[in-house]
């Protein structure tokens, strides 16, 4: 896997012992405990190929990729735990691309499971998850927001693999994700939720009490099926609507028109930010 996350070897690890059209206004009744007096913006849904990089390519690269295989692109808007600078990644660039017709998903990797394998700089515990849940919510929304990515878009949620079978630690991240989703939709922003089918996106999709959680699902199986639902391991109810991501292929070294990136690839059926 690209460094913006665990590395490779260190998240198949973790992963093993663990246990092109665009619709607006779709989605909406996925996600739940929305304010009923709050107007929402039409969501932006994009259906088709993405990729997400360690950081955003040049303007130059995006415009070279432009036409190929994928018509989205996810970057990675804050969080203590980003992995890469992101040079290219202003308002600027954001509008640029926008214009060009790419569609894009932000990521946000906020803090990760106390017992989760490896160091993080930003780790939660059961005191501070509710608090730092808050606290990553609102600098998600200053950030995307300051990228030009208006009310209405989505902010996914970077949770890695840890151990779901330790209750207190898993009840820890379930307390932090409703958190940081609350304070999203407070601000009129949409909750994404990234994670692994054996982990921590089964900890959100199998959890009993769903109050408060995403109303978006990115999940990495690295089976290399370009699919949300051929592969999709829960029920065939959930998620559904536009509200499904799938990560099937890690660290595909790829060039198009003289630029080469190493992207991760994605499947998508789900909303994407709100520019111009």
């Amino acid at each position: 896997m690209s460094s913006h996350r665990l590395s490779k070897k260190g998240r198949y690890i973790a992963w093993a012992t663990a246990g092109a059209a665009v619709v607006a206004g779709a989605g909406i009744a996925a996600q739940s405990s929305m304010a009923a007096t709050t107007t929402w913006p039409a969501q932006k849904t994009y259906t088709g190929r993405a990729f997400d990089a360690c950081a955003a390519p040049s303007l130059n690269a995006m415009k070279a990729w432009k036409g190929g295989l994928y018509g989205a692109a996810a970057v990675y808007v804050g969080g203590k735990n980003r992995g890469c600078s992101q040079p290219n990644l202003t308002a600027s660039w954001v509008k640029s691309v926008n214009t060009l017709g790419w569609k894009l998903i932000p990521i946000y990797v906020g803090a990760q499971p106390p017992c989760q394998t490896g160091s993080s700089p930003e780790k939660l515990t059961a005191t501070t998850a509710a608090s730092l849940g808050a606290t990553d919510g609102a600098d998600a929304v200053a950030k995307a927001s300051a990228l030009g990515m208006k009310a209405g878009s989505p902010i996914y949620l970077d949770m890695e693999p840890y151990d779901i079978t330790s209750t207190s630690c898993n009840n820890a991240v379930l307390t932090y994700v409703r958190s940081f989703t609350k304070t999203l939709r407070a601000k009129t922003y949409r909750a994404g939720y990234y994670g692994f089918t054996s982990s921590s996106a089964k900890a959100v999709a199998t959890a009993t009490n769903k109050t408060d959680l995403p109303g978006n699902l990115w999940y990495a199986l690295w089976d290399k099926q370009n699919t949300t639902t051929a592969d999709w391991p829960w029920g065939s109810t959930q998620y559904t609507d536009h509200s499904r991501g799938h990560q099937y292929l890690v660290n595909s070294k790829e060039s198009r028109g003289g630029y080469t990136i190493t992207v991760d690839r994605d499947a998508w059926d789900a909303p994407v930010a709100i520019v111009g």
